[in-house]
Parts: structure tokens; sequence; C-alpha cells
């Protein structure tokens, strides 16, 4: 055995068979949650590319998977215990697709389409050839994770691929029925029972003769009772039917019995206890806190909040904050073009990332960016910000304790504790929405219930009769019972001015200071406070601009984005007069993240010519302050 794996996990009986099939099987792994499928993906790409016959290079491979999590922990587990697999780049769906376009098309602006069209753009540019004309060439073998979740244009675009190279290509993909929740993403509701294991289906249909099917029963990562409670159900959660009235009868028996079960698991207790309180500021590992929705998710990361608990917001897949080095790189930068060495330099130099090997961001980031042999392109690395290509892998990730989030969200991850909000039984939920699909309700149950290593846990469904849904923005506001009571509004990704750099536009203040000020003294879960200007909107459809504050020091302005979501929130109709918030408080830091704007503005503020810099990420749920009431 290499040394490599001296210190990896051993391989099960099934997961060798799955590691040593030959480079062009057609194979098809069903793997548990907790089955060891990362591990075994590992050690399979490691074995493509070191048979001794037939070894596979990096650009012959290609690895893709449905979320940034997914994508993350593969390369980390890379790091860890693989020893060819680390020159293989691992991407999304949303960002292969993203780059195909870009390669084939560079003069088309792919940036201002939305996820779903570039995927359906994508899925059209691989019938057209896209992939074999690319600088890699077509792959002589695919690895695909978490195939349960490709619905829509993505499992479409997926069964193009494999179509268009079914001659001399082979195939690894990975998944679990159970674990399907994404059927959401289908807007049409009778055909969402139909796309559970309609991928399966189809590779079973596709490939008659030749398709090897194995699957991973063994469970790594529960280690109790406890962690093991839902497991049971998997195989009958994996055999649902596609029909939809069939479907929603036996979703609504598996929900009902996994809800049976979690009952039957300890209650963490409600929020406003001091012994709950201190369970949570104490627990020395990793916890979670899953909810059904986002409305759940905000209402208790604000109760923690204000009761002094730090906790992470977990942000959708969809965000890719690039993280504060890359900005402290190319600030000290003025080349065009950097070496390996210097790289290293700059970013021992600067703010730490979190606990990467320094070799493998260099690996990863250079191959994104591209540029000459042995060289990383500067502006290319810029232009990856731009286009939001940043590598999947690199996003940055926050360590904390404490994380609240939606099951979907925390797909793909696992915990040491796992505290899971109790659900509504279907006929409640069906009161409260036109449409609901109770086996995506039984299967992201199940999910939830999967996530702990060692403690399962419930609690009580809170208070969101507040919290409403903006039609405009997606956004959520807090709200009464009448519809022109508006009283607070969720963050977004996307709320602070990255046009100029904090400090020159909207206040005045040393650009250089700020930007020491942020990376040394602004932390993950620090409150934020707007405060607005003056009381003149820039436009029409605007509110008046506002300035972010930490410690009561100003940081950065607000975006256009976030002054006309507030505008539309507040103006209820033509004729109604606004009195706009004098500040909003109840937002919190959800990370600081590498912007580009204006390189001219950079340069004389004395940031470096790259137009990089870093601004807070904020989340939460802001509440208003008003100088007199709204009439």
């Amino acid at each position: 055995m290499s040394a490599v794996y001296l210190e990896s996990p051993q391989l099960t009986s099934e997961q060798r068979t799955v590691v040593e099939q030959p480079w062009d099987t057609r194979l098809l792994v069903t793997a548990g949650a907790g089955a060891g499928k990362t591990h075994t993906l590992v050690r399979r790409l490691d074995a493509l590319m070191s048979d001794e016959e037939e070894a596979l290079e990096a650009r012959e491979i290609l690895v893709l998977s449905f979320s940034r999590a997914a994508v993350r922990e593969l390369r980390e587990r890379i790091a860890l215990h693989g020893r060819e697999a680390r020159r293989v780049r691992v991407q999304t769906f949303d960002s292969w697709a993203y780059s195909l376009l870009r390669n084939m098309y560079p003069d088309r602006e792919w940036s201002t389409l939305g996820f779903d069209e570039r995927i359906q753009e994508a899925t059209e540019a691989i019938m057209r050839g896209a992939v074999e004309a690319g600088e890699l060439g077509a792959p002589a073998h695919v690895v695909i994770d978490e195939v349960q979740d490709l619905v829509g244009d993505r499992r479409d675009m997926v069964e193009t691929l494999l179509d268009r190279f079914q001659d001399g290509c082979g195939f690894t993909v990975v998944g679990d029925g159970a674990q399907a929740i994404f059927g959401f993403q289908v807007a049409d509701d009778d055909a969402r029972a139909a796309e559970t294991n309609y991928f399966f289906d189809w590779l079973r249909a596709s490939y008659p003769d030749d398709l090897v099917e194995l699957h991973l029963s063994a469970n790594f990562r529960a280690r109790t009772d406890e962690a093991r409670t839902a497991l049971p159900l998997g195989p009958t959660l994996r055999r649902l039917p596609s029909e939809t009235e069939e479907s929603d009868a036996a979703g609504e028996l598996l929900h009902r019995e996994l809800s049976d079960l979690l009952r039957r698991c300890p209650d963490f207790g409600p929020l406003d206890s001091d012994f709950t309180l201190a369970s949570l500021r104490e627990f020395p590992g990793t916890c979670a806190i899953l909810c059904r929705d986002n409305r759940q998710a905000l209402v208790l990361s604000d109760t923690l909040h204000a009761r002094g608990i730090r906790s992470r917001l977990q942000r959708s897949f969809r965000d890719r904050p690039v993280p504060a080095w890359v900005a402290s790189v190319l600030r000290a930068t003025g080349s065009t073009t950097m070496v390996e060495e210097r790289f290293l330099d700059l970013l021992a130099a600067g703010p730490a990332p979190d606990d990467q090997d320094p070799g493998r961001l260099w690996r990863s980031l250079r191959g994104a960016a591209r540029g000459p042999r042995g060289l990383m392109d500067v502006t290319g690395v810029r232009r990856l910000i731009v286009e939001g290509r940043f590598p999947d892998d690199l996003v940055t990730t926050e360590p904390v304790g404490l994380v609240v989030s939606t099951v979907h969200r925390a797909k793909g991850l696992e915990f040491d504790r796992v505290i899971v909000v109790e659900p509504p039984n279907t006929t409640d939920l069906r009161r409260q929405h036109t449409y609901i699909d109770p086996a995506a309700e039984a299967r992201a149950l199940y999910v939830a219930m999967t996530r702990p290593r060692d403690d399962l846990f419930r609690i009580a469904a809170p208070n969101t009769a507040m919290v409403r849904r903006e039609k405009f923005s997606d956004r959520w506001y807090l709200g009464g019972g009448q519809s022109y009571f508006r009283n607070g509004l969720s963050a977004s990704g996307q709320d602070v001015s990255r046009e100029h750099p904090p400090g020159m536009d909207g206040f005045e203040a040393d650009p250089s200071e700020i930007q020491t000020y942020l990376t040394s003294m602004v932390r993950p879960g620090d409150e934020l406070v707007l405060r607005a200007q003056h009381e003149m909107p820039l436009a029409v459809d605007e509110s008046p601009p506002y300035t972010v504050f930490h410690h009561d020091r100003p940081i950065a302005v607000v975006s256009q984005k976030f002054r006309r979501d507030l505008h539309a929130s507040l103006k209820i109709n033509r004729t109604w007069s606004i009195n706009w918030p004098v500040e909003i408080t109840g937002y919190r830091v959800d990370c600081l993240e590498s912007v580009a704007g204006s390189t001219a503005s950079a340069a004389r503020a004395g940031l470096g010519d790259h137009g990089v810099w870093v601004v807070p990420r904020m989340s939460g749920l802001g509440r208003y302050r008003r100088t007199r009431t709204e009439l």
C-alpha cells in the first residue's frame, strides 16, 4: 500500500470493487447516507490515474457534482488521502457549464444569464461539439457525484454529455435516491414525482447490456444508535413510485413514520432556557440546527443572536463569496503574472486562508485563471471574480461550531450533533400551501435525520407568522396582518456596494485603513447597523443611501440592489408616502469577501492596480428604526 494511504480508512470489499473497475466501465454506484462514497471516489480517481497499463491523465477525467459543499468536501478528501487525484479539477455542474460556454463562445456575455439559462445553453453547446473542441478535448472518464439531485435542465445536460461520448468513454456516477430533495426545482407539480429516480432509470435503459451497478451498504458516519434512527427507512425511500398519486400516498406514510421516530428523540429544549443556551454555547463539537425552510432558519438565527449565541446562517449553494485573501494577494502585486513562490509569500503576509494547503490554493487558482507555463495570470484571477467563476473548491467557508440551515443547504454535510426542527404534518402543510409533495417532505426529513455522527435532537418549530416573502425581490420581510405593515427585510449576498472601495463613496475615510480594519477587526457573526446618509432617494425606484457600520465605524455602503429592494418593499402603492428607516439593525457579518470594481478608484485609493478589495457580506433579518409612525 502506498504511504499516502497509511493514514486513510481501509477500503471495504464493496468499496474496493468500485475502485478497481476498469476505466471504460459504465458504473452506477448507489450509496446510502454516510456510506463513505467521497472516500471511495477519491480512491477511484487515484486508481484511474495509476493503472499500470492504461492510466488516464488528469485532463482526461471530468469530475462534476451538484453543490459547492460536495465539491469542497471531495477536494479536501483528495488533499488528505489522494495521490494522483490531486491533479484532477472538481467542479459543480453550474461552474462547468459556464466554463464550457466561455471557452466555446468567448465573445458572448454569459454572466448576464441566469443559472438555468446557462445550463440550457451548455446542453446545446455539448451537442454542437463544444467539449471536444475545448482545450482538454473529449473526456475518457466522467465522474458524477450526487446524481439523485439531477432534475430538469441539469439532468438533461448530463444525459446529453454521456450520450455524446458513449463510445470510448467510461463513467462513474454515484447517488442515493433516498436523498433526492431538489425536485422542487421542477415547476410542473405532476412532473416532480416522475423525476424521482428518473436519471437512474435513464441509465439502466440507455446502457442495458454494459451498465455495472454496485452498492455501498455500510455506514461510517453514524456512531450511535441515536444517529442511526432513520437509516432503516433508506431502502424504502429509494423505491418510491414515480406516479404522482402513488408517490403521494407512500410519501405520506413515510413522512409520518419518520416524524414518529424523530419525536422519540430527546427534545433539545426551548431557546429561552439558560440550560439550552449553555448547551449550545459550550458544546465542543460541530452542531447544526436544521429547518424545513429559510423562514424558520432566519427566525432561529435571529433568536440565537439576540441571546448571545454565535452561529452561521448557511448560504445558498449558489452564493459564491471569494475569500478575503485573494484581494490581499492581488493588492500587493502590480504585475499581470505571478510565480508560485511570489504567490505563497503574498499569501502568508495577508489574512490567513481557512485552514487550506497553500500549494493547493496555487494549483487550483492558477488552473482556473490560466497563464503561461509556471505562471498565474493575475488579470485572469480578476476576471474570475467579475464573472462569478471563482473555483468552487476555493469559495470561502468560515469554521464555526453552530450552523443554522435549511435541510437543502445542509445536503452533503455532516455534524457531531444535529437538532432537527419538528416538521408539520402533511395535513397542516396542505392548509398552508396550494401544493405539497409528501414524498419530497419525507426525503428531506430523512436527509436531516441522517446528518449527525453522534447526537440527534428535536426542537419545536419557531413562530414564523410575522415573516413573509416579498414577491418582487424574493426576500423575506417582517410584516403583520395588514399588507402595508413592514418592519424589516432579510439580507442577501449582493447588498454591499462593489463599485468603489469603501471610503471613496458615501463617506470619506482612508480606504487602506478600512481594508486593514476589515481584515483585522471584523469577524463573522459581528453585528452590522445601516444608517441613512440622508432622506433623499438617488432614483425614483430606490431608497436613500445607507452606510454600513461596525462598532460605530463606517466600513461600507449598501448597493443599488439593496436600495431598490428596500424601495419595492416599502412602496405599498403609487400614492404611498414612505417614511424611510433612519437605521436598520439586526444584520450580521456573514463573511469578508473579495470583490472587483473600478480599477481607477482602486488605484486612486492606493489599493493596487487590479481593482479588487474586501467588503463585508451581510446576513440575517434587519429591523427598521423610524423617527415617526408611517401614516
